[in-house]
């Protein structure tokens, strides 16, 4: 990056990574650590992209700013106990007999693995590896079964009462009496136990608790997996035992983060610096909950759209509540398309979306001559059930095109079937022209018949028919003259909106837009 960049100008990665810096420069470091965080009861999701991927970007632009090396860990709380049985796994009746264990040490459903956590865990690491993320990752129950937190976690023993007391103002009453950051894993049952601690031995690393069921009496070391923390507390020790340098999170663990900072420093390190990106919200608004089922999956978004489309619907202002619902997918598409097609003559790159999303260097054959929306469209009027429709309009605009000379392009033309299929056909609703609009749809299909290259769709300009719509539109009186566009797009295309008209005519050609105006008119007529 140039000397007289400064990185406060640019986008948030680097301003985010100027952070990171300053923080090593105090620190003394020469190597930064990034923490990426994963409870492995579910599979990934849309979160955890957008979480890995954001962290990845102020990564690259961290090492871009400072020349450092780095290291991000994918960490997985693989021992947690399982609190319930998920929807979506086979053998639920088998899960049920093993309901508090940490989830490596209960059986795989799948039958695939040694443990439902290593199942999990192996999901997301296929899942991170699917996106190109660069990452090493850690296991929870390896970490303390290895002795690695081992150190931290006496550490803990001589500080649990001041961490106690950290946590105890956020409890409720019933909570308070009970509350220890320890869960020691039972001898016989082999569960993570909620308990109070009846006595911790900080000299022998061990705690005392009581079997609530049986009245028995425990002494259980902390060390070697025999026992592990509550998750703030987990959190603040990771932090501490690892020097971590940056974390991200959701809105929601505000407090948390909160509070695991207090636990850190209470234990002699500054915790990491963090960033609190904001949660999705559905079409409506609503907070998105699992349970309600009001979300859009990852399968989902790229059933209908490629992953850079959701790295870029990801990138965009991530402090800002974005709803997250099928209809925002053409215009994150666009938008990917666009910041493509600018970056290599950019003057400030860094400040451009594809950079990061691409780790600074474009793919060969990136991005796409036509919008997505410009191909949902042309799907729609034409009725296309199959790229290979598609394939020949674009044909004749653009003779030298095909799968190898424009492979996102290709990839664009079956996502845009799939999306008109389920999202643009079912909701097309064309409305009559007004006597106005009616005029000017006449005068155009009568500009278009007239137009000297009218008979060679595939020399014609968008440039030149975009002006030549718009003269039309001007001639007419629409106020504002957006009101001419709407007319277009409601009462020849059924839709509220899309693409640049002119372009739209040249991909369509002349001859059928000229068809289609005089369909749409006919349509009214006899529907009057």
């Amino acid at each position: 990056m140039s000397e007289n960049t400064n990185p406060s100008q640019l986008s948030w990665p680097f301003r985010e990574a100027e952070r990171i810096a300053e923080r090593l420069k105090q620190k003394g470091k020469a190597e930064a650590l990034f923490e990426t965080g994963y409870g492995p009861s579910g599979l990934p999701h849309i979160g955890t992209f957008g979480e890995v991927a954001r962290t990845s970007w102020v990564r690259k632009a961290f090492t871009e700013l400072t020349g450092l090396p780095s290291r991000l860990l994918a960490f997985s709380d693989d021992m947690d106990g399982l609190r319930k049985v998920p929807d979506n796994v086979p053998n639920k009746e088998m899960l049920r007999g093993h309901l508090g264990k940490p989830l490596t040490r209960i059986p795989d459903p799948f039958g695939k693995f040694e443990s439902f956590g290593a199942h999990n865990n192996n999901m997301l690491q296929e899942f991170l590896r699917a996106f190109g993320f660069e990452f090493e990752f850690a296991s929870a129950s390896d970490y303390y079964a290895s002795g690695r937190f081992d150190a931290a976690l006496l550490h803990v023993l001589r500080h649990h009462d001041e961490i106690v007391r950290i946590i105890l103002p956020t409890l409720g009453a019933e909570r308070k009496a009970t509350y220890s950051p320890i869960l020691p894993i039972h001898p016989r049952t082999g569960i993570v136990m909620q308990v109070p601690i009846d006595q911790v031995d900080a000299a022998h690393g061990t705690v005392f608790w009581t079997d609530p069921e049986s009245g028995a009496k425990f002494e259980t070391s902390v060390l070697g997996g025999n026992a592990k923390l509550q998750w703030k507390a987990d959190w603040a020790m990771r932090w501490y035992a690892l020097d971590v340098d940056y974390e991200m999170s959701g809105k929601d663990l505000i407090d948390s983060v909160k509070l695991s900072s207090s636990i850190c420093r209470a234990l002699g390190k500054e915790p990491p610096l963090t960033l609190t990106y904001e949660l999705f919200l559905d079409e409506k608004g609503q907070k998105i909950s699992k349970s309600k089922g009001n979300g859009l999956s990852i399968d989902e978004w790229l059933t209908y759209a490629p992953k850079e489309s959701l790295a870029q619907f990801m990138y965009h202002a991530p402090q800002r509540a974005k709803r997250l619902f099928f209809d925002v997918i053409p215009r994150a598409t666009d938008d990917y398309i666009n910041h493509v097609a600018v970056l290599p003559t950019a003057e400030a790159p860094h400040d451009n979306p594809a950079w990061h999303i691409h780790g600074g260097v474009l793919p060969d054959h990136a991005g796409s001559p036509i919008s997505f929306t410009m191909l949902l469209n042309l799907a729609s009027v034409s009725n296309a059930d199959s790229p290979e429709m598609l394939w020949g309009f674009i044909r004749a605009y653009m003779p030298e095109a095909n799968a190898e000379t424009y492979p996102f392009l290709a990839e664009l033309v079956h996502y845009a079937v799939a999306y008109n299929r389920d999202f643009v056909a079912p909701k097309r609703q064309y409305r009559a022209p007004t006597d106005v609009e009616r005029a000017a749809l006449e005068d155009l299909a009568k500009s278009l018949r007239e137009n000297e290259q009218a008979q060679h769709p595939g020399d014609t300009e968008a440039e030149r028919l975009q002006n030549l719509v718009y003269a039309v539109g001007k001639r007419h009186p629409f106020k504002p003259l957006k009101a001419w566009f709407d007319c277009l797009y409601q009462v020849l295309l059924g839709t509220q909106e899309g693409p640049r008209f002119g372009g739209f005519i040249a991909l369509y050609s002349v001859e059928r837009t000229i068809a289609l105006i005089e369909l749409s008119l006919a349509r009214q007529e006899a529907a009057a």
